[in-house]
């Protein structure tokens, strides 16, 4: 049998995770968010383990925080036969990402602004 290390989350990665929910991501991508962000790199089976979500649920994550540009992969040959494996790491720093968070909620607000302000003139 192989011995792996496997990261999981403090109290505070939970509530990083917590929080980033909050203000829009999806549960599951800000697990995975927060999860690479602790780490250099990991592989799809170590962020599972680590964020306790299964396969579809990664990959789902994974395809939003790619979409957003946020997470970059490489392959790597598999240990045994068959499929190399993609190992994934934050393409942005969390300061980055976390100011391009700030600023669509602040657009958003806006817009739900301009949006109540036409309604007052129509009432």
């Amino acid at each position: 049998m192989k011995l792996e290390k496997v990261l999981t989350f403090t109290e505070k990665e939970e509530e990083l995770a917590d929080l980033l929910s909050e203000v829009g991501l999806k549960k599951n991508v800000a697990k995975v968010l927060v999860y690479l962000a602790n780490t250099e790199e990991a592989t799809s089976r170590e962020i599972e383990r680590g964020t306790d979500l299964r396969q579809p649920e990664v990959s789902i994550a994974m395809r939003t925080l790619s979409e957003k540009e946020w997470i970059s992969n490489r392959e790597s040959k598999a240990e045994s036969k068959g499929r190399p494996v993609k190992i994934y790491n934050l393409s942005k720093p969390m300061p980055e990402i976390i100011d391009t968070l700030e600023k669509d909620k602040k657009e958003e607000i806006e817009n739900q602004l301009e949006i109540i302000k036409k309604i007052r003139k129509i009432v």
